[in-house]
């Protein structure tokens, strides 16, 4: 009977110490934890940082992520960091997309952007006072949970001396037996502790416990219940990670294997010849889900770096668009509809690692925000000017409105054209003030134009009667041209007094007659100057044998009377030209002086050139 309990004794002892090495090893797939009590602060890490891939709800409006807030701040549950900044980000994309929406429609319609940019956003100044309420409430959380982690600390250290004290007590160990349980239970219970404390504290748990075991006698008969109780119990743990497997949701199969891995460390020991095949069964099933946990976290990254790398080029493209300079009101807005592509990719992409998702965030929009205030501003300005613009052609509008029924014609219509023009220097105002300011100055022309018309209809008759009238005078000329005769020149003079004596034509027929009557009279003149100097210079040959038989000298004194002549000529044509140099001819009258003028000139210059010949012929006489 003493061998038998001597056995069960060393069992208890070898069943302890191996139940510890059991669930001090964990998997190397499962996490980065190298001892088993870091496991047993799984469940407070998860209660305060839960798994950022847990299911995350998408929130649609402000008023929902507000509400959300709210009922975290002012409730009994513990704020969730992961949940918090989920919220945060939530809150300020649909915040900033609102904004830039409200803004961009504001601007559309013609209204002042300035408005957008001052009027405070109530809910997001709601929205800081409860993160105000849950970051003190954080903090108070954290005190707390410290201070019941060295509370637990004391309590699990209490356990350990009493255990400590049955270990050493030979005597008293099988009177303790269900004390020492109950402290077990106890220990279980108990929950974090400091994690610099926990393997030290594990450690010597497990040693007590098993000095205890050393000193404990158990009969064979209780030591096999208890070896049949706690394979059951691990069998059934087992299957429960086996299932694991199948969870669709690998976050929540990881969480239940922690749990599971809890509770199996809980359990004592089984038979020693099934120790080792229990333990490899949970092992198998245990890395199969942290293998899965592993590689959806390696994917996870690499997708959030991607995101990121991502993220910044948007960042870098929208920092380009914003520093490019602004001309006019063209460059601002196609600089806005970039911007607003770039935004619209930008909601497209997932987050970026935790530690720089918000900082990428605040980076994009600082660029945002410079671009579009720099916007507002441009387009106050811009208003400003309108309003300017405007002032300036409502003036012009009652100046208009002033004149429109005025009879006096001619300085009207001068007044109501300078009026026209002056419209045209002044700036741009918006399109639809635009539109009626311009409808309203154009009536109001239109009102004097159409009445100065239908005034001025019978004169636009005899206008046309005019026309027919010069056009019969230059048809007479051009006959004149074909068939000349002895009183060519005074019968072409009688048709350019007849021609003008004949009043106005009308105005779009004027610039082509001018033309053509000028065209026929220059090729008349220029025939008729050729035959009258040719003609005079026959005669002036004729006559010098009259003028040498009056003396020797008469020659001499007429070359120099041409000489003079010759000068004379000569001078005028340069004066002429000279004012020719400084007419304007971008008037009609300006032109039709210059034509006049080059006319007299070249009946000079044909005039010159008859002194001359005539000079050339006394000379050719006194030889």
């Amino acid at each position: 009977m003493m061998d038998s309990q001597e056995n069960a004794i060393e069992m208890g002892k070898k069943e302890e110490v191996n139940k510890m090495e059991e669930t001090a090893v964990p998997t190397a797939e499962a996490t980065d934890q190298t001892e088993l009590s870091q496991v047993e602060n799984t469940q407070e890490e998860t209660t305060e940082t839960p798994d950022k891939e847990t299911e995350r709800k998408v929130y649609t409006s402000k008023k929902e992520v507000l509400e959300r807030i709210r009922e975290i701040a002012h409730s009994d549950e513990a704020p969730q960091k992961d949940e918090i900044d989920q919220l945060k980000t939530a809150f300020y994309k649909i915040h900033i997309t609102e904004r830039d929406a409200a803004l961009k429609s504001y601007i559309d319609g013609g209204g002042d952007p300035e408005n957008y940019q001052l009027v405070p956003d109530d809910e997001e100044e709601a929205f800081k006072a409860e993160m105000t309420i849950i970051k003190e409430k954080r903090t108070k959380i954290f005190k707390e949970q410290e201070a019941e982690k060295e509370e637990n600390l004391k309590k699990k250290l209490d356990i350990i001396e009493k255990i400590k004290a049955m270990a050493t007590s030979p005597e008293d160990a099988n009177k303790s037996y269900q004390e020492f349980k109950a402290l077990q239970q106890e220990w279980k219970e108990i929950k974090n502790v400091p994690a610099t404390r926990a393997n030290e504290l594990w450690r010597n748990y497990q040693l007590y416990v098993e000095q205890y075991y050393d000193l404990l006698k158990l009969n064979s008969e209780a030591r096999e219940y208890d070896f049949k109780k706690n394979l059951e119990q691990k069998i059934r743990i087992c299957e429960a990670a086996e299932k694991l497997a199948d969870e669709e949701d690998l976050i929540s199969a990881f969480h239940q294997l922690q749990k599971l891995h809890a509770e199996y460390r809980e359990i004592g020991p089984v038979a020693k010849e099934l120790r080792e095949e229990i333990w490899i069964r949970f092992k198998a099933a245990s890395t199969v889900i942290n293998k899965r946990h592993q590689q959806h976290f390696e994917n996870l990254r690499s997708k959030e770096e991607e995101n990121l790398a991502r993220k910044t080029a948007l960042c870098e493209k929208a920092e380009a668009i914003a520093a490019e300079e602004n001309k006019g009101s063209g460059d601002w807005e196609r600089h806005t509809k970039e911007i607003i592509a770039i935004q619209a990719e930008w909601k497209t992409i997932g987050f970026a690692p935790q530690k720089m998702n918000v900082k990428i965030f605040e980076r994009f929009r600082a660029t945002c925000d410079d671009f579009f205030g720099r916007k507002a501003e441009y387009f106050k300005t811009l208003k400003d000017t309108f309003k300017e613009n405007a002032d300036k052609k409502r003036a012009l509008v009652e100046k208009a409105k002033a004149l429109q029924d005025s009879t006096e014609w001619k300085s009207t219509s001068d007044k109501l054209m300078a009026l026209q023009k002056e419209w045209k220097t002044i700036g741009m105002v918006p399109k639809k003030l635009g539109d009626q300011l311009w409808e309203e100055f154009l009536g109001a022309c239109n009102r004097f134009f159409e009445a100065r018309n239908a005034a001025n209809a019978g004169q636009r008759s005899e206008e046309h009667a005019n026309l027919e009238k010069k056009r019969g005078v230059i048809e007479k000329l051009k006959a004149l041209k074909e068939e000349p005769g002895d009183n060519t020149q005074e019968a072409v003079q009688k048709l350019v007094e007849e021609y003008n004596a004949i009043g106005h034509v009308p105005y779009k027929e004027k610039d082509k007659l001018y033309e053509e009557y000028h065209a026929i009279i220059d090729k008349i003149y220029k025939e008729l100057n050729i035959s009258v100097a040719r003609r005079r210079l026959n005669n002036f040959k004729n006559k010098l044998k009259n003028v040498a038989e009056q003396g020797e000298n008469a020659l001499d004194n007429e070359r120099a009377r041409l000489v003079r002549q010759y000068e004379a000529i000569r001078s005028e044509v340069q004066t002429y030209e000279n004012n020719l140099g400084f007419l304007n001819a971008s008037s009609k009258k300006g032109n039709s002086l210059i034509d006049e003028m080059n006319r007299k000139v070249q009946k000079l210059k044909d005039d010159m050139n008859l002194v001359r010949e005539k000079i050339k012929a006394i000379d050719a006489e006194n030889k």
